[in-house]
């Protein structure tokens, strides 16, 4: 485990608040209400991520909710490498406090997205190949299978053996295996409709269904 004596904790309590802070910021919410397509919260699932804002009809939405929530990761993972002189565990950590913002959002009442984006951001700017690799891994599934969070879960469950076979430090396995953790958390009733066969296809358009009470 990488030691924290070379870091003073004063930049890694900045990196993990600013991190988590960074993560909260609800960027499909904001997109939806600001591009005139109303509460994200009561269209489809009434997930604020971008594959939901997506079923709204507004790819341009869509689109700047995903690098919205990647962006944020990405952003906060950058500033961890400045502050700490790329000190792997502080990275990691702020990396997983953005992460953690998206998911748990103090501004929504600990109630956000389920993080996908936000995990590809955070693994490309702290392990670019881990990162790259699990982008590949979504881009594949997606196409033969058309199913977001299949390709999601997928994509999650390979990182943190990415980040074996990539030579990661340790701090980075272990960022790796917490956004997975999360990810299947957040992700137990897409689980349980691909059991059942139901979950829906990419580019589905869902407008009337009232959001779960867990969403």
């Amino acid at each position: 485990m990488e030691s924290l004596a070379p870091v003073a904790y004063l930049t890694l309590a900045i990196a993990v608040i600013g991190g988590y802070l960074l993560g909260s910021i609800p960027f499909g919410l904001i997109a939806t209400r600001l591009g005139g397509a109303g509460d994200i919260r009561k269209i489809g699932s009434g997930n604020i991520g971008a594959t939901n804002v997506l079923r709204s009809g507004r790819k341009d939405l869509a689109a700047i909710t995903l690098l919205g929530d990647g962006g944020k990761g990405a952003v906060a993972v950058g500033l961890a490498h400045l502050l700490s002189h790329g000190n792997p565990l502080v990275v990691a950590l702020a990396g997983g406090a953005a992460f953690a913002g998206h998911i748990f959002p103090v501004w929504l009442k600990f109630n956000g997205g389920k993080g996908v984006a936000t995990f590809y951001g955070v693994l490309l700017a702290a392990a670019w190949p881990v990162g790259l690799l699990a982008a590949a891994t979504w881009l594949a599934m997606a196409a033969l299978f058309r199913i977001s969070s299949l390709a999601a879960l997928t994509a999650a469950a390979l990182a943190a053996p990415f980040a074996l076979a990539t030579d990661r430090p340790y701090p980075i396995l272990g960022l790796c295996l917490f956004m997975a953790v999360l990810i299947y958390i957040r992700h137990k009733d897409n689980i349980a409709r691909l059991l059942k066969g139901e979950e829906p296809k990419i580019g589905n358009k869902k407008t009337a269904e009232a959001p779960p009470p867990e969403a």
